[in-house]
């Protein structure tokens, strides 16, 4: 796996990755994969963001699923492939969302498919692979030379790969828009339109009609995470847009992550990221820095 990736925890036995949040990371990768090394495989995994491989020599696509075990032995025998990454938040605030949302996403939603193994196979129309194949070597070479706005033109085009994958998968997995679990659905909805209140899993679970413990075991179920997982989840995405794009106090991106107490905030940030909010503030934007406290005032008459 490229650096991008890294394994965040276990779910009955089977790692799941995640995608860096370090900001040194840019929020789009590209990994080649030769004839050698997909050989040798990967065992089985979960991935906890979104990931496609394309095959140049056949123009296969395939959209790795979120969520569920992959066994990339699914894939065959093949020569050569990219593998191509990317952090949802870089589409922006309707990517920040838990993935069990994205059944509504434009772009998203080829990603919560239920194919098996893990893969949902599709192939790019023949007058299309140039185009697959040079957008790919396009994003590479941004992420290779890093000059002024690379981030912002690997997101460009990788939202073209993108809009293809929707198009090719809109007839195969287009009921996923229209969800059958109402249930899972309405916990998303909740968690998206209050994450940033005062919300607990007793609040989740009295607005679905169900108890704690019951809806815990059904989400935990579906999803590998329970529903605090989940709220926390999308608190720190907003965290994270907040403290790169603003220059909001830490105390105020707390508040309006539903995070009241500075203090707790910054225990959450640490725990999820592994620094503290203002260092990687620091290290997504060089210079800026937490603004200082206001001078102390003392309102004690002076001694006369």
């Amino acid at each position: 796996m490229p650096e991008a990736s890294r394994p965040v925890r276990y779910q009955s036995g089977v790692p799941v990755h995640g995608y860096r949040n370090d900001p040194a990371i840019p929020p789009v990768s590209v990994w080649r994969l030769t004839a050698h090394e997909l050989a040798g495989g990967v065992g089985p995994h979960i991935h906890d963001f979104p990931a496609l491989l394309y095959l140049p020599r056949t123009g296969e696509i395939y959209v790795v699923a979120i969520g569920h075990v992959v066994d990339r032995t699914a894939v065959g025998a093949v020569d050569e492939a990219f593998a191509v990454f990317f952090d949802p938040a870089a589409l922006g605030d309707d990517g920040r969302g838990p993935w069990p949302a994205w059944r509504t996403h434009p772009l998203l939603f080829p990603f919560v498919h239920g194919a098996a193994g893990g893969m949902l196979r599709l192939r790019a129309p023949a007058a299309r692979r140039g185009l697959w194949q040079d957008t790919i070597t396009a994003i590479d070479q941004e992420l290779t030379r890093r000059g002024f706005g690379y981030r912002q033109a690997a997101q460009a085009h990788l939202t073209v790969l993108l809009i293809d994958v929707a198009r090719l998968a809109d007839d195969v997995v287009g009921d996923l828009r229209r969800s059958h679990e109402p249930m899972l659905a309405a916990v998303f909805d909740i968690i998206e339109q209050r994450y940033d209140q005062s919300l607990s899993l007793r609040d989740v679970a009295r607005t679905v009609s169900m108890t704690p413990g019951h809806l815990t075991t059904v989400v935990r179920r579906r999803t590998g995470r329970t529903v605090q997982d989940w709220i926390i989840e999308r608190r720190m995405a907003e965290a994270r847009a907040l403290l790169a794009d603003t220059d909001l106090p830490i105390a105020e991106i707390a508040r309006s992550v539903g995070l009241p107490d500075p203090g707790y905030f910054a225990r959450v940030f640490r725990r999820a990221h592994g620094m503290a909010p203002r260092h990687w503030r620091g290290r997504h934007v060089p210079g800026r820095a937490e603004p200082p406290a206001p001078p102390r005032v003392d309102a004690r008459p002076a001694a006369s």
